[in-house]
């Protein structure tokens, strides 16, 4: 038995160098001598050892596959896909930990796996299923052959991984196979579930690792020090991690991956970032479906490669200069694509664009792509300049950070962008204005403010182009049908820097009127969730410039904006209400319209204007925030009671 413990160590040894280090140290030659050594004395003896490398031959298929409940719940994980959603994100994290940082690390595409060991021993393999029942896949996980049947931990512990095939395995397998494997993603998945473990050892799964679930005796103090505990305990993990301290560093790591992310064996949708702090992550907390202190950043499939041959600066509603690249044209996702986007200057400069520079471009949510970053200078590779006045009116740029801004309030482009925003779908929802309307409005009418379409006539709309008696009909009508307006529709046409739907709702919801709202100081506007310092600074300055407030004025002499009428003497009426937790009698959706209904409002965060909470299960920071706060609290069936149900 000396001898077989002998054997076992220096296989697995020599394994975990070949399939874990990418690094072997002895011949297949040799590896093959020991292990037909093993086998033999393993058929000699009938005694197979745990770690046992002979464990992992694929085994007799089984007939079903049986549940397994975790020892602990693994969480999905919410997606962002614009910087925007990133930016929100980050903001959370801030107000909780300002000196908070971040991990970033790349997002598999293959099915997630939990891994349970005891005593430093493999015990078993599951999908992960719903999160808190999966399904029995040891024998299946068996055969992948970078997983470690024996780790120096001895206490009980998951860890949870992605069961990917490698590309260049996919690949050589789809060179002799009868029915070739589409793509790596479903390979790996149908490998794992499938009831015949041969395949899945046929296939050459990997699992790569990233995370502890539940461990025993043992707490981790951030994401790298977890990071280096799966190193030390020889599992299988993906040597990209990079600590973030703020947005910029995060948008950083995620164009590295972006572009590296081609480069790499394992197929990819995305990153995943972290808080990395775990004493934050527990302050944070979990929603019903997800942690509050991680995202998946996903990336889009589409991208190319392009040569950069101008740049243009187009202005927008707040002023702010935006470089707007020309490129050779280039087919991606299905369009011939011969424009792409930056940032700002400052994006420029970090991405290291020149004018002949062959760039990578991707394209994201929006119609125009954005490049990514460099690929390689050329010999006629010139740098960007960066613009002193406004390429449209000519007047003053000033620079704002890694932003350049137009300072004439009555430059064309910007007039012409507030139009569209103020009567966009969103916002006032004006069918029939278009951003060409706008422009004949200011450039042949004069009008230069949003409050200016109210007064209107059939005789100014005729000197338009394209406008006949039919279309001056539908869009004095269209006018005149956003008179009245939900508060939040109303609040994010107003163009505040910093204010998308969410934050116009939660705004509305907050303080009921405009009134209310222009009153606002920084400290009552940061207590909500999605409004961060910077969006705070934007409202308070809007609302306190004088142009701003004769527009405002002029505005509320035409529109009447209003919060959903409530009901008079309903049992929640005058409350301030949060749900937090998961409820299980109703959704949350329906749960809000019943508290608005009864005559309450419903907020998004926990603030000292909260006068009631309800929580379901798996209440998160909400709950410990009301109980700070002495807020009243109702679990679901007090809630219920109240409702008469």
């Amino acid at each position: 038995m000396s001898r077989v413990r002998e054997l076992i160590d220096t296989l697995n040894k020599w394994a975990y160098e070949y399939y874990v280090l990418d690094n072997p140290s002895v011949s297949d030659r040799e590896y093959d001598r020991l292990y037909d050594e093993l086998v033999e004395i393993e058929r000699q003896t009938g005694i197979v050892q745990p770690d046992s490398p002979t464990r992992r031959v694929g085994g007799q298929p089984l007939k079903a596959f049986e549940k397994h409940e975790h020892i602990a719940r693994l969480y999905s994980l919410d997606k962002v896909v614009t910087y925007d959603r990133l930016s929100a994100f980050v903001t959370r994290i801030k107000k909780v930990k300002p000196d908070a940082d971040f991990t970033v690390e790349y997002k598999y595409d293959g099915l997630t796996m939990c891994i349970t060991y005891e005593n430093g021993e493999f015990v078993r393999a599951t999908t992960r299923g719903n999160g808190v029942v999966g399904e029995d896949v040891t024998a299946q996980c068996l055969t992948v052959k970078s997983l470690p049947l024996k780790v120096p931990f001895k206490g009980l512990m998951e860890v949870q991984g992605e069961a990917v095939i490698p590309l260049s395995v996919l690949e050589k397998y789809n060179e002799n196979a009868q029915e070739k494997l589409k793509n790596a993603r479903n390979a790996a998945a149908g490998a794992v579930r499938n009831l015949d473990p041969s395949v899945t050892a046929e296939r050459g799964v990997e699992i790569l690792f990233y995370n502890v679930n539940y461990i025993e005796g043992k707490k981790f103090s951030s994401q790298t020090e977890m990071f280096d505990f799966l190193r030390e305990n020889r599992f299988k993990v993906y040597p990209f991690l990079e600590v973030c301290s703020d947005e910029e560093g995060i948008i950083s790591a995620l164009e590295k991956i972006e572009i590296e992310r081609k480069n790499i064996d394992v197929l990819t949708d995305g990153a995943v970032i972290k808080v990395n702090d775990v004493a934050v992550r527990d302050k944070l907390g979990y929603t019903d479906k997800f942690p509050r202190w991680a995202t998946a950043f996903k990336f889009e499939a589409e991208e190319a490669q392009t040569t950069v041959r101008e740049v243009i600066w187009q202005v927008g509603r707040t002023g702010k200069l935006t470089p707007l690249a020309k490129v050779d044209p280039v087919e991606l996702g299905g369009a011939t694509v011969r424009r792409a986007t930056l940032n700002n200057f400052g994006d420029i400069e970090r991405k290291d664009i020149k004018i002949g520079s062959v760039v990578a471009i991707r394209r994201s949510n929006e119609v125009i792509p954005e490049i990514l970053g460099c690929v390689v200078h050329t010999g006629s590779s010139v740098n960007i300049t960066k613009p002193k006045t406004c390429p449209f009116c000519g007047s003053e740029v000033k620079e704002e950070g890694a932003n350049l801004f137009c300072t004439n309030r009555l430059c064309p482009p910007r007039i012409v962008a507030k139009f569209a925003h103020f009567a966009g779908k969103d916002a006032m929802d004006i069918e029939g204005f278009s951003e060409a309307t706008a422009a004949q409005l200011n450039e042949k009418l004069g009008f230069t403010r949003c409050s200016q379409l109210y007064t209107l006539t059939d005789e100014q709309l005729a000197t338009l182009e394209g406008f006949k008696d039919k279309k001056i009909s539908n869009l004095l009508s269209a006018i005149r049908k956003s008179r009245n307006i939900p508060l939040e529709r109303f609040i994010f046409a107003l163009g505040i820097d910093g204010v998308g739907k969410v934050a116009a709702r939660d705004l509305a919801a907050a303080f009921g009127s405009v009134q209310a709202l222009s009153s606002a100081t920084e400290e009552q506007l940061t207590e909500l969730e999605n409004i961060g310092q910077i969006t705070a600074q934007a409202i308070v300055g809007w609302f306190s410039d004088d142009e701003n407030k004769s527009e405002l004025c002029a505005l509320l002499s035409f529109v009447s904006p209003a919060v959903e009428k409530r009901v008079e003497g309903g049992i929640f009426s005058g409350q301030t209400v949060v749900l937090t937790g998961s409820l299980q009698s109703m959704t949350r959706g329906n749960a809000q319209k019943l508290i608005e209904k009864e005559g309450g409002v419903c907020g998004s965060s926990v603030t000292k204007k909260t006068t009631l909470v309800i929580v379901g299960e798996d209440a998160g920071s909400k709950l410990e925030k009301a109980k700070s706060l002495g807020i009243k609290i109702l679990d679901e069936q007090q809630f219920l009671a109240m409702l008469g149900q």
